[in-house]
């Protein structure tokens, strides 16, 4: 027991602890406004502005293992901080509908450059024998941040109005900056598995599709559940979920690198589901809470399954295109989400909605099974 404890690497190194405080900064700046800018928006524009935000975030997200080739890691990430971050102070000076979409679309931008460069680096930074491990902490810093923020940003514009909610929003990335002068600069010269070969690789983009009928779920959740409860029951319920998802990322870290983090992708879909349909019951607010735990928790195991699934089928160097991959299929999901749930959430309600999404879920099984064949 004791030579296998002192065999194995460090995990926290000085690098990825540095690391940590852009994922916070980036976390914020990205979960605070989430829900806020739809009700900023108002209901004819909330899935719209969730959508341009998100559908830049993925087309940003595709190209950005190329800007890391040239321009290195930390230049990325701080290209990325900056336009995530500095736009949103222009919300504070008008709510025209086409300012919030431009600011979104360039804060999508930001956050595509912050997420693939960060995730890209961190995979560096974790030995590759905890690597589930090293992902659950990585979802710890990253969760903790978002479970307080998402929630936080409903209350506080609630209380004091959408200014502070921008401003706070802007700050978080852009102090973020000071950080970067301690992680690695330059990334591979040329990726040995590109960003091509990952999406001509079933083995990668299976993991890939099934996260993103989560993320999909998530879109909707986060996108229309302040509109259809009362404020304070979709605060708690937006805090219980990302709290969920935080504490089973950790247990899924450990279960993966000991049993194999494929057999946790069905438990995860099928938690998706059920959490969902509680949702729908939106004038219980015990049913809309814990439906929300119950979602959190499928969701975190999903995060950290799929994640570690897709990084161990790729050579060393590849991790730029697996984190552009699964950060694309993240927030693809959830613009798919968004959009979907806004085209039909007036003739049939939100409910509804949260119904056949709930059960939208579930073909991913069927592809869930195939992954786990030989």
């Amino acid at each position: 027991m004791t030579t296998d404890l002192a065999a194995r690497p460090a995990l926290l190194s000085r690098a990825l602890l540095l690391r940590f405080v852009s994922i916070f900064g980036a976390s914020v700046g990205f979960a605070l406004p989430l829900s806020v800018v739809p009700l900023y928006a108002k209901q004819s524009g909330a899935g719209f502005v969730t959508v341009a935000l998100l559908l830049a975030t993925v087309a940003c997200e595709l190209v950005t293992p190329a800007l890391i080739r040239v321009v290195g890691y930390r230049w990325s990430l701080a290209l990325g901080l900056i336009l995530l971050g500095a736009p949103t102070f222009l919300l504070t000076v008008g709510n025209d509908m086409w300012l919030i979409v431009a600011v979104n679309i360039v804060r999508g931008a930001g956050f595509a450059i912050a997420v693939v460069a960060g995730g890209a680096v961190t995979a560096v930074l974790i030995p590759s024998e905890r690597r589930g491990e090293g992902l659950a902490v990585v979802g710890l810093v990253s969760g903790v941040p978002s479970m307080l923020a998402l929630p936080a940003g409903v209350w506080a514009a609630a209380r004091w109005g959408f200014d502070p909610v921008f401003i706070a929003t802007g700050v978080a990335p852009l102090l973020a900056l000071l950080s970067l002068p301690g992680l690695p600069r330059k990334a591979p010269v040329r990726e040995p598995h590109s960003l091509v070969d990952g999406l001509r690789h079933a083995p990668i983009m299976r993991p890939a599709t099934i996260f993103a009928v989560s993320t999909a779920a998530t879109g909707v959740l986060v996108t229309f559940l302040p509109l259809a409860t009362a404020p304070g029951i979709a605060a708690a319920a937006l805090l219980a979920q990302p709290a969920a998802a935080t504490a089973t990322r950790l247990i899924a870290g450990r279960l993966g690198d000991r049993f194999g983090a494929g057999r946790l992708l069905g438990p995860g879909i099928l938690l998706t589901a059920i959490g969902m349909a509680a949702i729908a019951m939106t004038d219980s607010p015990a049913a809309v809470i814990g439906g929300a735990l119950v979602f959190g928790a499928g969701f975190g195991v999903m995060q950290n399954a799929s994640q570690a699934l897709m990084y161990a089928r790729v050579p060393a160097g590849g991790e730029g295109s697996v984190s552009a991959i699964w950060n694309a299929a993240y927030d693809l999901g959830m613009a798919a989400g968004a959009l979907a749930a806004g085209l039909v959430v007036a003739e049939v309600g939100y409910p509804a909605i949260f119904l056949l999404t709930a059960a939208a879920t579930l073909p991913a099984l069927a592809l869930v099974r195939r992954d786990r064949r030989p």
